[in-house]
């Protein structure tokens, strides 16, 4: 009987041992979302305190370890700040004035049947060189348009530009994809995270809600990410999800899922400036075949958005910041229309009809005459308050100047340099 004691004894003394093991923190990070400034850190072991101005303040467990994840733990932040820390990490407390914004998104490797991309060689998968030159400019804000994960299956034997790459919406693919090589810039600014068409429930949704998504982390996998409205100083951000919304053909149940979220953001759509931050452009051209050096074909997408927006004043959106088409990308309509910008350009491969020196001029899209102007790149775009206006500044891999840009009120000018 003793000896049972004893034994119950040293298990229960085992498993509170196991439980005070202090946690290691995997990565740390701060986002924006629906509810303000949150601490997001993914950890082995039991969640940690975070030291904010100097005070320990526990974070709670956002979703516990899974086979394929650790445990994710969050905190939502005070106003104003002045120092974060996370297992010694220190984490870049919010600005209190936005106005410096890195844009960036589609950042992934494509591992996808025989579509490979060589993750292994930073000259064809540069987006750790990207994340770390655009770190250097210190933005106060880091905007991710969508598309982090792009290995879907395993790297095919004896090709070494891939080999070892993790694969499958778990942990450790996405530390490939995204934490490890976005750790310099996770470290100098908040960031704004879209969903993109490779998070979607098929793919790598559940990866999604656990890490990056706004909200609270919800059960198994919504369709639907929900929109939400980022105050940053005179600046609103709308971010949308239109992971699911249809490039070519449209359907009624498409369209209704996006003038939802369109409804549910009511009349701040309307006054004031902002930006609608979605994977997917509203208004773009793709590039489809090469036809010399005048420039490739292209046409139009996305349908499902056109349709929700039709007939909607947008009056406080003077800009779409998107992502989806792996170039760089300005649209401008005039008075009538937001602009639209697109900043495909992390890390992803891009079309066989891409076209890296600059084209473009004038178009008609979505029933209304366009300006056009358009290259295909990886880099980073560099947005900066000027009076009213934002100016903005394309960099590439070698950090070299590629387009000037200047969004005044609904229109978004691009030259080269």
């Amino acid at each position: 009987m003793l000896r049972k004691l004893l034994g119950v004894i040293a298990f229960a003394c085992l498993a509170v041992s196991a439980q005070a093991q202090p946690a290691q923190v995997l990565t740390a990070w701060i986002q924006t979302t629906a509810q303000g400034d949150e601490i997001r850190a993914v950890v082995s072991g039991a969640c940690p305190d975070a030291i904010v101005d100097g005070r320990a303040l526990p974070l709670k467990t956002r979703t516990a370890a899974s086979a394929d994840f650790p445990a994710v733990c969050s905190l939502a932040l005070p106003k104003q700040v002045q120092s974060v820390s996370v297992g010694g990490q220190a984490l870049p407390p919010p600005a209190r004035a936005v106005r410096r914004i890195v844009i960036m998104g589609d950042t992934g490797c494509k591992i996808e049947g025989q579509a490979i991309q060589a993750c292994n060689d930073p000259k064809a998968w540069p987006f750790a060189e990207v994340s770390r030159l655009a770190a250097a400019k210190k933005p106060d804000l880091v905007i991710h348009v969508g598309d982090y994960y792009y290995r879907q299956t395993p790297c095919p034997l004896g090709m070494a530009g891939c080999a070892g790459s993790p694969y499958g919406d778990r942990w450790d693919t996405w530390a490939a994809e995204f934490f490890t090589p976005a750790e310099p810039l996770l470290k100098v600014a908040p960031w704004v995270f879209a969903r993109g068409n490779h998070e979607t429930c098929k793919l790598a949704g559940y990866g999604w809600y656990r890490l990056l998504d706004s909200g609270p982390a919800p059960e198994g996998c919504p369709a639907v990410s929900g929109p939400f409205v980022i105050k940053a100083g005179d600046l609103n951000l709308f971010v949308m999800d239109s992971a699911d919304a249809s490039d070519q053909v449209t359907n009624r149940g498409g369209i209704a899922a996006f003038a939802r979220q369109l409804d549910s953001l009511g009349a701040a759509l309307d006054s004031g400036q902002g930006w609608i931050v979605t994977h997917k452009p509203i208004w773009a051209l793709v590039p489809i075949a090469r036809v010399g050096p005048i420039g490739p074909l292209e046409v139009g997408i996305n349908a499902t958005e056109q349709r929700a927006v039709k007939g909607r004043a947008l009056g406080g959106v003077q800009m779409i910041v998107s992502g989806h088409i792996h170039h760089f990308s300005s649209v401008t309509f005039g008075p009538e229309r937001p602009a639209q910008l697109v900043v495909g350009t992390g890390g992803d491969v891009g079309l066989p009809a891409d076209k890296p020196q600059v084209y473009g001029g004038k178009d008609y899209l979505d029933g209304m005459d366009a300006q056009t102007f358009s290259f295909s790149r990886y880099g980073y775009y560099l947005m900066e308050k000027d009076g009213e206006d934002w100016t903005g500044v394309f960099h590439d891999a070698a950090d070299v100047v590629r387009a000037n840009c200047r969004l005044h009120e609904r229109a978004l000018t691009c030259q080269e340099p």
